[in-house]
């Protein structure tokens, strides 16, 4: 499984890298999430500027795609040069945003009128562009998934773990990063937020490994 961590300019350190690095769990069974970025240097919203892993083209051929926010998302949403090269296909991709990256998802035309998470200060933008918001962490429809809150991050990447291998693959890397003496209590919370969106498909997938290995 190879996944693109949209990651711009003013982006969320939170969004981009809690997501990456659980999702970098599953290395052992060969994942890799990689911060895919349009520049080959980004800057965060606090000013850390790091190296992208991946080019925006990635996005479009990966096997999985986030989408972070961050404080340019509404100029990002208004480019249409920078928009006209993501491409993604709920058909063939599992595709998540997180706070003002739901905006870049209604953009895409990815959410229409469905209802979707994002954050307090996103939350007008993403109405003015025809979203229906609802007040949860969490939601998704079929492929498509949003989150709202930056550390709502962690159910992104526990939804992609579940859907990508399974859900107990997905506890175990929440399990692994949660604080100690409250793993069992995040990984609870994890569950409740993403388990209700999981097909019955999905909750049945054979491990392919112990899923442990690797992860502890």
């Amino acid at each position: 499984m190879q996944i693109a961590v949209l990651t711009f300019d003013g982006f969320n350190e939170l969004d981009s890298f809690i997501a990456a690095t659980i999702l970098n769990r599953m290395k052992p069974f060969g994942w890799s999430a990689h911060i895919t970025s349009p520049t080959a240097r980004v800057t965060s919203m606090n000013g850390v500027t790091v190296e992208r892993q991946k080019p925006l083209a990635f996005a479009n051929e990966a096997d999985a795609v986030l989408i972070g926010s961050g404080i340019n998302t509404r100029a990002i949403a208004t480019d249409a040069e920078l928009m006209s090269q993501i491409n993604l296909d709920p058909s063939r991709q599992i595709i998540g945003a997180q706070c003002s990256g739901t905006l870049l998802l209604a953009r895409l035309g990815l959410i229409g009128d469905l209802p979707a998470c994002t954050d307090l200060t996103t939350k007008p933008w993403v109405i003015e562009a025809g979203v229906n918001v609802i007040d949860t962490p969490f939601v998704a429809h079929g492929n498509v998934a949003t989150a709202g809150g930056c550390l709502a991050s962690q159910y992104l990447a526990f939804w992609v773990i579940a859907r990508g291998a399974s859900p107990s693959d997905a506890e175990n890397a929440i399990y692994y990063v949660a604080p100690v003496g409250q793993k069992t209590h995040y990984v609870e919370q994890a569950v409740t937020a993403v388990k209700p969106y999981l097909t019955a498909d999905t909750e049945t997938l054979a491990d392919s490994a112990d899923p442990r290995a690797g992860l502890s």
